[in-house]
Protein backbone atom coordinates (compact mmCIF):
# COMPACT_ATOMS: atom_id res chain seq x y z
CA UNK A 1 0.00 0.00 0.00
CA UNK A 2 1.07 3.28 -0.86
CA UNK A 3 -0.58 6.55 1.13
CA UNK A 4 -0.25 10.21 -0.50
CA UNK A 5 -0.99 13.53 1.28
CA UNK A 6 -1.21 16.52 -0.21
CA UNK A 7 -0.55 19.99 0.79
CA UNK A 8 0.21 23.41 -0.13
CA UNK A 9 -3.14 24.80 -1.72
CA UNK A 10 -4.94 28.17 -1.19
CA UNK A 11 -5.99 31.44 -2.76
CA UNK A 12 -3.54 33.23 -4.83
CA UNK A 13 -3.83 36.15 -7.08
CA UNK A 14 -3.60 35.60 -10.95
CA UNK A 15 0.42 35.83 -11.51
CA UNK A 16 1.06 34.64 -8.30
CA UNK A 17 3.11 30.93 -6.74
CA UNK A 18 1.89 28.32 -5.13
CA UNK A 19 4.26 24.87 -4.71
CA UNK A 20 2.00 22.07 -3.70
CA UNK A 21 3.91 18.90 -2.06
CA UNK A 22 2.43 15.18 -1.79
CA UNK A 23 4.28 13.24 0.90
CA UNK A 24 4.39 9.69 0.15
CA UNK A 25 4.23 6.62 2.44
CA UNK A 26 3.83 3.07 2.17
CA UNK A 27 5.26 0.78 -0.26
CA UNK A 28 7.52 3.46 -2.31
CA UNK A 29 9.46 0.79 -3.69
CA UNK A 30 7.13 -0.34 -6.17
CA UNK A 31 5.66 3.32 -7.18
CA UNK A 32 7.04 3.86 -10.70
CA UNK A 33 5.41 7.33 -11.69
CA UNK A 34 4.41 10.01 -9.88
CA UNK A 35 1.71 12.50 -11.39
CA UNK A 36 -0.37 15.73 -10.64
CA UNK A 37 -4.29 15.77 -11.44
CA UNK A 38 -6.48 18.68 -11.50
CA UNK A 39 -10.44 18.53 -11.51
CA UNK A 40 -12.07 22.03 -11.71
CA UNK A 41 -15.87 22.55 -11.32
CA UNK A 42 -18.19 20.51 -13.62
CA UNK A 43 -15.28 19.08 -15.70
CA UNK A 44 -13.53 15.57 -15.50
CA UNK A 45 -10.08 15.08 -13.71
CA UNK A 46 -7.11 15.27 -15.56
CA UNK A 47 -3.44 15.19 -15.98
CA UNK A 48 -1.06 17.98 -15.33
CA UNK A 49 2.60 16.63 -14.56
CA UNK A 50 3.97 13.33 -14.10
CA UNK A 51 7.41 12.27 -13.25
CA UNK A 52 9.40 8.79 -13.61
CA UNK A 53 11.32 7.39 -10.91
CA UNK A 54 14.21 7.91 -13.45
CA UNK A 55 13.51 11.28 -13.02
CA UNK A 56 11.80 12.21 -16.14
CA UNK A 57 9.12 14.77 -16.21
CA UNK A 58 6.18 15.47 -18.78
CA UNK A 59 4.03 18.21 -18.69
CA UNK A 60 0.18 19.25 -20.20
CA UNK A 61 0.73 21.68 -23.15
CA UNK A 62 -1.51 24.37 -20.87
CA UNK A 63 1.14 24.64 -17.90
CA UNK A 64 4.38 23.82 -19.86
CA UNK A 65 6.85 27.17 -18.72
CA UNK A 66 4.87 27.58 -15.83
CA UNK A 67 4.64 24.41 -13.30
CA UNK A 68 7.74 22.28 -12.52
CA UNK A 69 7.07 18.62 -11.14
CA UNK A 70 9.97 17.51 -9.13
CA UNK A 71 11.07 15.22 -6.36
CA UNK A 72 12.87 14.68 -3.43
CA UNK A 73 13.80 10.90 -2.76
CA UNK A 74 15.50 11.89 0.56
CA UNK A 75 12.04 13.07 1.75
CA UNK A 76 9.90 11.11 -0.35
CA UNK A 77 7.99 14.02 -1.40
CA UNK A 78 7.07 14.94 -4.90
CA UNK A 79 6.07 18.76 -5.27
CA UNK A 80 4.14 20.80 -8.40
CA UNK A 81 5.75 24.41 -7.75
CA UNK A 82 3.16 26.85 -10.01
CA UNK A 83 4.35 30.36 -11.13
CA UNK A 84 2.40 32.59 -13.18
CA UNK A 85 -1.31 31.57 -11.85
CA UNK A 86 -4.09 31.56 -14.14
CA UNK A 87 -7.81 31.51 -13.02
CA UNK A 88 -8.19 28.67 -15.10
CA UNK A 89 -5.66 26.98 -12.74
CA UNK A 90 -8.26 26.90 -10.38
CA UNK A 91 -9.13 23.30 -9.35
CA UNK A 92 -8.74 20.12 -6.90
CA UNK A 93 -4.99 19.37 -7.03
CA UNK A 94 -4.98 15.15 -6.78
CA UNK A 95 -1.40 13.65 -5.96
CA UNK A 96 -1.57 10.16 -7.95
CA UNK A 97 1.17 7.31 -7.83
CA UNK A 98 1.46 4.34 -9.85
CA UNK A 99 2.84 0.71 -9.67
CA UNK A 100 2.84 -0.78 -12.96
CA UNK A 101 4.26 -3.99 -12.10
CA UNK A 102 1.34 -4.64 -9.42
CA UNK A 103 -1.21 -2.52 -11.64
CA UNK A 104 -2.04 -0.32 -8.69
CA UNK A 105 -2.89 3.39 -8.67
CA UNK A 106 -3.38 5.78 -5.61
CA UNK A 107 -4.73 9.06 -4.43
CA UNK A 108 -4.38 11.97 -2.32
CA UNK A 109 -7.38 13.46 -1.25
CA UNK A 110 -6.55 16.59 -3.03
CA UNK A 111 -5.56 20.39 -2.09
CA UNK A 112 -8.05 23.22 -3.33
CA UNK A 113 -6.03 25.75 -5.38
CA UNK A 114 -8.23 29.33 -6.13
CA UNK A 115 -6.49 31.86 -8.49
CA UNK A 116 -8.30 35.37 -8.14
CA UNK A 117 -8.41 37.43 -11.60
Amino acid sequence: QVQLVESGGGLVQAGGSLRLSCAVSGSIFSIDVMRWYRQAPGKQRGLVASITSGGSANYVDSVKGRFTISRDNAKNTVYLQMNSLKPEDTAVYYCNAASFRYSKNYWGQGTQVTVSS
